[in-house]
């Protein structure tokens, strides 16, 4: 019983992760802001960070399920 949220829940962490850092790539590579009314250089890192953590915390999750 326990596995099943864990399972969801690492699923939908993989899937953001996943998909918060091919649109980062993406934007990156047509030199289009990321965020607009912040720093590029910080938009992009907080992005790319966050995309990281997401689909580790994902992986962890599945690793547990």
């Amino acid at each position: 019983m326990e596995s099943g949220p864990a399972i969801f829940a690492g699923t939908a962490c993989v899937l953001f992760g996943a998909a918060l850092l091919l649109w980062t790539a993406a934007r990156l590579r047509l030199r289009a802001p990321v965020a607009h009314g912040v720093s590029p250089v910080a938009s992009a890192a907080l992005s790319l960070f966050f995309g990281v953590a997401a689909l580790g915390g994902g992986i962890w999750c599945l690793g547990y399920a």
